[in-house]
C-alpha cells in the first residue's frame, strides 16, 4: 500500500475534499461517490459522511493509498 502525507492548513479538512486534494480522485464529485460506496475508511473503520472531519493524527485509506494527515504548521 502507498503512503502519502497530508498536511493540514486549517484544523479540519472535509473528507471529499481530501481524497481530491490528495490525488486520490479528479474531484470532490468523484470523492463523495467513492465515501458513498463504501470504499474509503478512516482510523481503519468504514466512513459514510461525505463531509466528515479529518484532523491531524488520522489515517484515510482509499484506492490503495493510506493518506497520513499531519497538523497544520
Amino acid at each position: 500500500m502507498e503512503t502519502r502525507q497530508f498536511q493540514l492548513r486549517d484544523d479540519h479538512v472535509r473528507l471529499c475534499d481530501l481524497l481530491k486534494l490528495a490525488g486520490i480522485v479528479g474531484s470532490g464529485g468523484e470523492g463523495k461517490r467513492l465515501v458513498a460506496g463504501g470504499e474509503v475508511t478512516v482510523d481503519g473503520q468504514a466512513e459514510s459522511r461525505k463531509t466528515a472531519k479529518i484532523r491531524a493524527g488520522q489515517a484515510v485509506e482509499c484506492r490503495g493509498v493510506r493518506i497520513l494527515v499531519l497538523a497544520a504548521d
